[in-house]
């Protein structure tokens, strides 16, 4: 039976309409995505109704989130591609073998940052951008976050394997149910019960633990191809260095948007906690637009790695093409209606007419921005999916951490608050050249033809 829904598999990757499998697989992603980026707007526009300060200390708390995610995103995006391939390979013994080691060397390196955290607190708070008014807020919050870090590591590396299995649906299981408490807690927790932002924070880890049990009892419960076992981990530095040097766009992406959003903290405080919360708030929208194309992407990424293990290159071509196309629709109309929308919206999450006035124009060019986005963004999925490593790498440092940081140092010297509201928009078009350049290089080396 297991030989059987194993063949079904590979001839559902390997046969299946592109268009109609990336809807199928996209789909999950993109509840998956809305559900989580529903819970961070919910979030932020329940702890704003406690001040601009613990507003501010959302957005705070949100770069050291991000460094979780990296860790998360690394592990798992690095095991899922080297995993996705060889089951595309037929090779399913290798695959569990990467899946556990994957998982348990997460859960490690969860458990050590933690350990970091608890350490370093008062230290990260300061790296982190925190001003003196805020810091009561964001130490609160932190603590709940650092207590919940190695669920969370792992649970990235869990929606991840189960999405490049082509098994996103179970993913959204576990990511929708954790996402739904959270945002029925917060009110709860926060008001009912008194509780401040420490019930924004106990309401988090809460939800986060939740959405593990489940995604970890899809592998207990054999709902996978793969298996996850202690006695499966490979205890090889060669492997780990494999799976990490894999995930290490994910990384670079991740950890260099906790870098630029550190920064980009540390300039805005000197004009006052509404400029944090403001930043903080047009964040959470633009990622709020950006999870449907993310969604659509992360659809097209176990289609063009498994794909690309079975050496069907026309498919990885064809998907890459028609993801584009999908991804830049969905943003564009979405673009258009923030766009329209900017204030208001700004002010659903504060009633602060400065919030909203920072906050509106920063919103706004995201928005004109975000449409040059999904090209960069889904070339470089297609170069991590199919393992070019260093390509994947280049795109992610350059977006995330090259192109932007430079822009947001040099934009804020010349032009103050104006300037940290344009660089990341600045750093998004900016990204589509090197994204030319890789993209000609990889496709004059992919083989036009199919080997198998």
């Amino acid at each position: 039976m297991e030989k059987t829904n194993n063949d079904s598999k590979y001839i559902q990757m390997t046969q299946t309409s592109i268009p109609k499998l990336i809807v199928q697989l996209s789909i999950p992603t993109i509840i998956s995505m809305l559900v989580t980026s529903v819970y961070n707007l919910a979030d932020t526009a329940f702890v704003g109704r406690l001040g601009t300060s613990a507003s501010g200390a959302v957005g705070i708390v949100f770069g050291f989130m991000a460094i979780i995610q990296s860790i998360g995103f690394m592990f798992g995006q690095g095991g899922g591609s080297i995993m996705s391939r060889l089951l595309g390979g037929k090779e399913e013994k290798e695959a569990s073998a990467i899946v556990s080691t994957t998982f348990f060397f997460a859960l490690f390196s969860g458990i050590f940052l933690e350990i970091l955290g608890f350490v370093f607190r008062g230290q990260l708070l300061t790296i982190l951008g925190s001003t003196e008014t805020i810091r009561p807020y964001a130490r609160i919050y932190i603590t709940c976050i650092l207590i919940a870090c190695p669920i969370m590591v792992c649970s990235f590396v869990l929606n991840n394997m189960l999405r490049y299995e082509g098994l996103a649906a179970l993913g959204m299981v576990g990511l929708f149910t954790g996402a739904v408490l959270n945002i029925a807690l917060d009110p709860l927790l926060m008001f009912g019960f008194g509780w401040g932002i420490a019930g924004a924070g106990i309401a988090t880890a809460t939800s986060q633990f939740v959405s593990f049990s489940i995604l970890l009892s899809m592998f207990l419960r054999k709902k996978t191809q793969c298996t996850l076992s202690f006695s499966l981990i490979i205890w090889d530095i060669k492997t780990l260095g494999n799976i990490c040097a894999t995930g290490l766009p994910s990384l670079l992406r991740q950890s260099l948007a906790a870098l630029t959003t550190m920064v980009l903290n540390t300039l805005a405080k000197k004009y006052g906690d509404p400029a944090v919360a403001a930043m903080s708030i047009v964040s959470r929208i633009s990622m709020f637009i950006f999870s449907f194309g993310l969604g659509i992407g992360q659809g097209f990424q176990p289609v063009s790695a498994f794909n690309y293990g079975a050496k069907k290159y026309k498919r990885v071509r064809d998907s890459y093409k028609i993801t584009i196309i999908f991804a830049e629709c969905i943003i564009a109309v979405m673009s258009l209606v923030v766009f329209l929308l900017s204030d208001h919206l700004i002010g659903v999450f504060r009633d602060d007419p400065l919030v909203i006035a920072i906050g509106t124009r920063a919103l706004r060019l995201q928005c004109a921005a975000l449409l040059f986005l999904p090209f960069c963004m889904v070339t470089e999925m297609m170069f991590q999916s199919t393992g070019q490593r260093l390509y994947a790498s280049l795109l992610s440092a350059m977006r995330n951490g090259i192109l932007f940081l430079p822009s947001l140092l040099i934009l804020h010297y010349f032009r103050g608050l104006a300037g940290i509201q344009e660089a990341q928009p600045l750093a998004y078009v900016l990204g589509v050249i090197p994204s030319i350049i890789l993209l000609s290089r990889f496709w004059s080396k992919l083989p036009k033809e199919d080997e198998m």
